[in-house]
């Protein structure tokens, strides 16, 4: 797996303390939902199950890995999910050397470690699953149940099957990186782009900042600046060189893909496995859509998570239209290698890709 390390053999991944940033966010993560030991067991068990038995349908709907072992997926509270995060995020801006630790100051390191643990607090209590593919193990599942326990709960649906809902669209995620370990490190050489300003000074940051600033104006509605997720990304990209707006954009491809995707194998093998389908994906999209009160609309905005929100629906539009013309086999293209991923403007215009890459 390849790190991110800036042009001056720096390692981004020390800048941060990452031990502090796991205590820090296990402390601050919220409290999870009350249950019974009865609730906390069943829950457990039966998302361990799910993961097994979402396998061989995903399997079979994509047309990716044929056989092979099934690993186990990880159920895990809040706190574990975020100590497993922050190493996960150690290895892949390659933290943890000893060499390149010493360069940066410990107080510096401290204050990072506060503020990526607070950031992990604040995501943690969103999370239902993750596929990790920079996991010390080469790649793992984690299945966050109290998480779980809360929306099945808010949304009002039979607990077993969403649980199996869930599962379908996580272990989509695994499926595509252990069928196509080039993915990750795509991912972590774009990290590495995005996360390099060795090269760059402050004085241009700061130009470009001020140019982005200067020609834009600022949204007001209800009394209210608007910070959307697009806005967030334009200023990002405002204090960015060329090839991190590059890194930036492959990212952000790549995951509209992976999400979308992931979306599209949940409708084609939900009706066939959990029998509520229609009704879970009727009330999770009206949650996705439902109005936050305006300090979580902010965070929402600044943590990427609107952002997030758009790559499921532009990646399922994307992914449903390619297939519903040419069939699973040969979307299955798109896998290849970094030439055959959609560019941005492709994911909008879908055709631009067939008559490109088939």
């Amino acid at each position: 797996m390849m790190t991110t390390t800036t042009k001056s053999g720096f390692s981004v991944g020390n800048a941060v303390d990452w031990d502090l940033a796991a205590t820090v966010g296990g402390k601050l993560a919220r409290q999870e939902p009350k249950t019974t030991d009865y609730t906390r067991t069943q829950a457990i068990d039966q998302l361990a199950e799910s993961a097994r038995a979402s396998e061989v349908p995903v399997r079979e709907v994509t047309g990716l890995i044929e056989g092979g072992e099934i690993p186990e997926a990880r159920i895990v509270n809040r706190p574990d999910w975020i100590r497993a995060a922050a190493q996960s995020m150690r290895a892949m801006t390659g933290g943890g050397g000893d060499g390149a630790r010493g360069r940066v100051p410990v107080v510096a390191g401290r204050v990072a470690g506060l503020q990526t643990g607070a950031v992990l607090a604040f995501v943690s209590s969103g999370i239902l699953g993750q596929y990790d593919p920079f996991s010390a193990g080469g790649g793992e599942l984690l299945l966050v149940y109290p998480n779980v326990i809360a929306v099945e709960r808010q949304l009002r649906v039979v607990p077993k099957d969403f649980r199996m809902w869930v599962c379908l669209h996580e272990v989509t995620h695994r499926v595509q990186f252990r069928a196509n370990p080039w993915l990750a490190d795509h991912m972590s050489s774009a990290l590495a782009v995005l996360t390099d300003d060795a090269g760059d000074d402050l004085p241009k940051m700061v130009g470009r900042l001020a140019d982005y600033v200067r020609d834009r104006q600022v949204v007001v509605r209800n009394g209210e600046p608007e910070m959307g997720s697009t806005g967030v990304l334009g200023l990002l990209r405002a204090v960015q060189s060329e090839p991190q707006r590059a890194a930036l954009d492959q990212l952000l491809v790549l995951g509209t893909l992976l999400e979308g995707h992931a979306e599209h194998v949940m409708d084609a093998v939900g009706p066939a496995v959990v029998p509520s389908v229609a009704t879970i994906r009727n009330r999770f999209d009206q949650r996705r859509k439902r109005k936050q009160p305006p300090l979580q609309r902010l965070l929402r905005a600044l943590l990427g998570v609107d952002a997030k929100m758009s790559q499921y629906t532009l990646g399922k539009a994307f992914v449903d239209e390619v297939v519903g013309k040419v069939g699973m086999e040969r979307f299955n293209t798109i896998w290849t290698d970094t030439e055959t991923l959609p560019l941005p403007r492709e994911i909008d215009e879908p055709q631009q890709w067939i008559d490109r890459v088939l």
